[in-house]
């Protein structure tokens, strides 16, 4: 519950940020009537998300016991480059991201043609990458986790990140941002290593992948899945109590190389102060 539920909070405020930088500067810059076409662009870029999330998971419960297990490694595998790729993008353009949506704006309203299209589609676009990053990773989630919980954090961080994007627009609530991308971003790849060896898993159990299938160790007479805290930590990292080589090889792997570059300074230029003025 714990892990879709702060997956849905980053991702919610990550969208509601891009949408409150969007609204604010349509605002300050006088053009106030054209947030109905914001909205909408919001509103299609989460139907798009629902409607991708909905169809794969219904496809994929008609599938064989074989090919859904090749479908679960694929749908982690997946989920665990947008995830990574989020990570690292977000870290890159987090100082300069409210320059680069103003600049977007500014080109979607310069023509006297098709303005109110090429808000939405800017908006879509916008939004509809967090959706679909979230749709991949939740599909994972999901298929890993037993039970309602999974999806009750989901729904709990998506209320949470609505209102703390209200807050944060309004001006109600001061929230360090670049720390709190920093921190859910490691906590992000710790969930990916966990889903990394888990797909790892589910290629073998299909078929595909059946190399270095030693066990390195087992404790599962102490620590087991089905236990109490062993099903916690499954749930949140991933967690197996009798790893394969390549299971735990891929962990170790995937989170050492990612929290190398993870923690290396960045190189991001600051962004460029520019003054926009509005077409009138």
């Amino acid at each position: 519950m714990l892990v879709p539920f702060l997956i849905m909070l980053r991702e919610g405020i990550e969208a509601a940020l891009i949408v409150g930088i969007i609204a604010s500067y349509l605002k300050q810059t006088g053009r106030g009537q054209w947030m109905p076409a914001v909205w909408i662009g919001v509103f299609l870029a989460a139907a798009l998300a629902l409607l991708v999330g909905g169809g794969l998971e219904l496809v994929s419960a008609e599938f064989p016991q074989k090919q859904q297990e090749l479908f679960e490694g694929v749908v982690g595998l997946v989920a665990v480059g947008i995830l990574s790729s989020m990570v690292f993008w977000m870290r890159k353009v987090a100082r300069s991201i409210k320059h680069a949506l103003h600049e977007s704006l500014d080109h979607a309203l310069a023509g006297s043609r098709h303005q109110v299209w090429a808000l939405i589609a800017m908006v879509f676009f916008a939004v509809a990458r967090e959706g679909l990053e979230t749709v991949f990773f939740l599909l994972a989630v999901f298929q890993q986790s037993e039970g309602p919980g999974a999806p009750i954090g989901a729904l709990l961080g998506l209320i949470l990140a609505i209102f703390v994007g209200f807050a944060i627009y309004s001006g109600s609530m001061r929230l360090n941002l670049g720390l709190f991308f920093r921190w859910t971003g490691l906590f992000i790849l710790v969930v990916a290593a966990g889903i990394l060896a888990n797909s790892v898993q589910a290629l073998h159990e299909a078929g595909l992948w059946n190399h270095l299938q030693t066990v390195v160790f087992d404790i599962s007479a102490t620590l087991p899945m089905d236990g109490p805290a062993g099903s916690v930590l499954a749930g949140m990292f991933g967690y197996q109590d009798a790893p394969t080589v390549s299971v735990l090889g891929a962990y170790l792997l995937y989170l050492v190389f990612t929290l190398v570059l993870f923690f290396l300074p960045t190189s991001a230029p600051a962004p460029k102060h520019t003054s926009s003025v509005p077409n009138q």
